[in-house]
């Protein structure tokens, strides 16, 4: 299992390290070119990998998957922000979120049938068959746009400096920590219920179905409140933080209780993470664009993302053999606590940062 899990481990590694590479160029190349590559070599992959004979050459392979993927988030975020218009861009965010849980939930529903068919070679297969028909669904539709640095004439001043500052530290810092509650609590939910209550691989659905469902509703519930109430993407981050704070409190003193007071706060707990994650890594970017920057600010914040989550595979395992659950969950807690206190405290910061930017956006 150590060695099978080199794959998945490596294929993160490769992703994270991938967004800041697809950020750098999403800004310099047209988007529809970054994301066609992509699709065509996750495609070539798929069908790699049911000719490997061993965990060794399927981990390479989905190395160079994990890379291939990354070039799809930065460019989109760069596309969309330039086709619509700020509130289309915001509505159009929240639609495309879906497809990461809808995806899953597809994956975990259509993978035992493939195998109970026709074998574990099949799913790669049937995924390969997939990513063609949407890379020529995208090859036909999606338009040319041009590249940020090409967006002013020669003559035009340069750029402005990017605008590095103990603000933008922190907000990295809090991506960091949603990537380790978000992806922390998926992961470790089923080994949790399983100690806790003797639960066996049945517990699986819960990550591979009740959350992401979970996660559909509250990308809508939080970009509901986003345009209808509170303007100020920090002040709901840190609010959403709060959330999380209080679902892990809640997941703190009542998981020993039953199953399904477990998962429901910690799907409350996921759920907010989604959220913190909309506002954070899907609605700043665009603030940059007259920095001509929005792919690589994309690609850096969700960089930061894998930064947490690879953090919480290795870390909360290790935490919790040392301290149990009932500290793991604490540790949770904390890092709500954390992330919404670092929102809160650069809200006023960031309103006066967001107004200027949008009044010198291109």
């Amino acid at each position: 299992r150590s060695v099978a899990s080199l794959a998945l481990t490596g294929s993160a590694v490769t992703y994270g390290v991938g967004q800041l590479l697809s950020g750098w160029l999403g800004d310099r190349i047209q988007p529809r070119t970054l994301v066609f590559g992509g699709l065509l070599t996750t495609i070539l992959t798929n069908l790699l990998i049911p000719l490997c004979g061993t965990a060794y050459q399927m981990a390479a392979v989905w190395c160079v998957n994990g890379l291939a993927q990354a070039f799809m988030w930065p460019p989109l975020v760069r596309l969309m922000s330039t086709l619509f218009s700020a509130a289309d861009y915001k509505r159009a965010c929240v639609v495309v979120s879906w497809g990461s849980s809808l995806g899953t939930i597809l994956v975990y529903l259509a993978s035992p049938l493939c195998i109970r068919l026709a074998g574990w070679r099949s799913v790669f297969l049937v995924s390969a068959a997939a990513a063609s028909v949407m890379a020529a669904v995208w090859l036909c539709k999606c338009p040319r746009i041009a590249p940020a640095a090409a967006e002013k004439p020669a003559a035009a001043p340069a750029a402005r400096a990017f605008p590095w500052s103990p603000m933008l530290a922190a907000i990295l810092f809090c991506i960091v920590l949603q990537g380790s509650l978000r992806d922390g609590v998926t992961t470790w939910l089923p080994s949790l219920l399983s100690d806790a209550f003797g639960l066996g691989n049945e517990t699986s659905i819960l990550s591979g179905v009740v959350l992401p469902v979970f996660s559909i509703a509250a990308f809508q519930l939080v970009s509901l409140v986003y345009r209808r109430a509170i303007r100020n993407e920090l002040t709901l981050a840190g609010l959403l933080f709060a959330g999380g704070a209080l679902s892990a409190l809640l997941l703190a003193l009542f998981h020993t209780g039953g199953a399904a007071l477990s998962v429901a706060a910690a799907a409350l707990l996921t759920g907010c993470m989604h959220g913190v994650n909309l506002m954070l890594i899907c609605m700043l970017p665009p603030y940059y664009a007259g920095y001509g920057r929005i792919s690589l600010v994309s690609g850096m914040f969700n960089a930061c993302t894998y930064i947490g989550s690879a953090a919480s595979a290795y870390g909360m395992a290790a935490f919790s053999e040392s301290f149990g659950w009932d500290g793991t969950i604490l540790l949770w807690l904390a890092v709500a606590l954390t992330g919404g206190l670092l929102c809160f405290a650069f809200a006023k910061r960031w309103s006066g940062f967001a107004k200027r930017a949008a009044a010198e956006k291109p």
